[in-house]
């Protein structure tokens, strides 16, 4: 079956056993997984969800701390849409894939994601550096009281703290704000002592993130670019696997005993 899958690919077979190959040398492999992945699952993008009523609005004007303070309850029902439209996706096969060939190789996997959609998360996949947040999850838009408390904020549109009014937030990276400081630290230090990095479902364009890739290649590992489409960093590639992650995933990250040929040599 996986054999059959990879003939009928847009990447050679050649190319999969290679990339099988490095994995199975690999000690310490870092996944970096951008919106194609999640946009598999029909998860819209930023932009695609400004559909309908929301299409006269600018995204962009919406994911700042500014325009949150400016009208918060347009913007928390922004949030809601987006949510909405989240709980109708769940993890395609190329989530599972990663989920399982980290349960299967413990500790040897760092998974990196820049999607705030947490389908790495529900399809299994443990101690998942999210570099923009997750937008099931909120936070406090200003600093807490001692009354703060996530679990018992005020129903409306934002919750708010009853003792000072604080409002939540969406725990999400807006324009203009820094990536988590620990997150971002472990996805650097991850991406300095791999042997390997996948680069998944990205366009290259969105840094800090993209800069892994490039922090990777400096320090000697090999760099696989696994997208349908051409991306910003084709050029610090090793191989290039030109198919949607759904399925090239499963391929990469099959068990011998799935019936497909083990590594060959590059």
């Amino acid at each position: 079956m996986v054999q059959a899958l990879i003939d009928n690919s847009s990447a050679s077979p050649g190319a999969i056993a290679c990339v099988r190959r490095w994995l199975g040398e690999a000690q310490r492999l870092t996944v970096l997984t951008g919106a194609g992945v999640s946009a598999e699952s029909g998860v819209p993008t930023f932009r695609d969800a400004a559909s309908g009523y929301w299409s006269q609005f600018k995204p962009e004007e919406m994911a700042s701390e500014v325009g949150y303070r400016r009208d918060p309850a347009h913007v928390w029902r922004w949030y809601q849409h987006r949510r909405a439209l989240l709980a109708k996706a769940a993890p395609n096969e190329g989530h599972l894939a990663l989920a399982r060939w980290a349960r299967l190789h413990p500790g040897r996997m760092t998974l990196v994601t820049q999607n705030v959609d947490g389908l790495h998360q529900q399809a299994g996949s443990e101690e998942v550096l999210s570099l923009h947040g997750e937008l099931s999850r909120n936070r406090w838009l200003n600093r807490r009281c001692a009354s703060c408390d996530l679990e018992h904020a005020v129903p409306g549109e934002p919750p708010h703290c009853a003792a000072c009014g604080n409002l939540l937030r969406p725990a999400v990276v807006w324009f203009g704000e820094s990536l988590p400081g620990q997150t971002w630290a472990k996805a650097e230090q991850a991406a300095e002592q791999c042997q390997l990095m996948l680069v998944i479902g990205t366009s290259g364009a969105v840094y800090p993130a993209a800069g892994l890739a490039r922090i990777a290649r400096r320090n000697r590992a090999r760099v696989v670019i696994v997208n349908p489409h051409a991306s910003e960093l084709d050029s610090v590639a090793d191989q290039m696997i030109a198919m949607p992650s759904a399925l090239a995933l499963p391929l990469l990250l099959a068990s011998p005993e799935d019936g497909s040929r083990p590594g060959q040599p590059c």
